[in-house]
């Protein structure tokens, strides 16, 4: 176990993020670059694999698998809820760490989240429709 890591002297912002993300401004133990790193790509991933399966496998293999169309937005609502909660995790974890990268990686998360909470909107009304 590595020991606790020094107190850091934390930015009005970032007391303001950790406050919103729940995480504690002085960390109990350090965590380990690659498990925010980890983080960082499953949630990309995920949000990455919603989108190719909603909009470009199922369009396009969903005739030939004799597949209707509303299975893209009924498969592609449950991922991007799961996306968007990995998303929320890899940020905080940039944040648990006080990864020196953590507010470009939340703009990346957040730029992520959004195109993904759009694409829900779309399933939606695709769904209702």
């Amino acid at each position: 176990m590595r020991a606790a890591p020094p107190a850091t002297k934390w930015s009005s912002a970032d007391t303001v993020m950790c406050r919103l993300l729940c995480v504690q401004t002085q960390p109990k133990k350090r965590v380990r670059e690659r498990d925010v790193q980890r983080m960082f790509s499953t949630g990309i991933v995920l949000s990455a694999l919603r989108c190719l399966l909603t909009y470009i496998v199922l369009p396009l293999l969903g005739p030939v698998l004799g597949v209707s169309g509303g299975v893209g937005p009924a498969i592609g609502l449950p991922l991007a809820v799961v996306a968007l909660v990995f998303d929320v995790l890899g940020i905080r974890r940039f944040f648990v760490a006080h990864h020196k990268n953590r507010w470009q990686a939340a703009a990346v998360y957040l730029g992520v989240m959004g195109l993904v909470v759009a694409l829900m909107v779309i399933d939606v009304i695709d769904l209702v429709h």
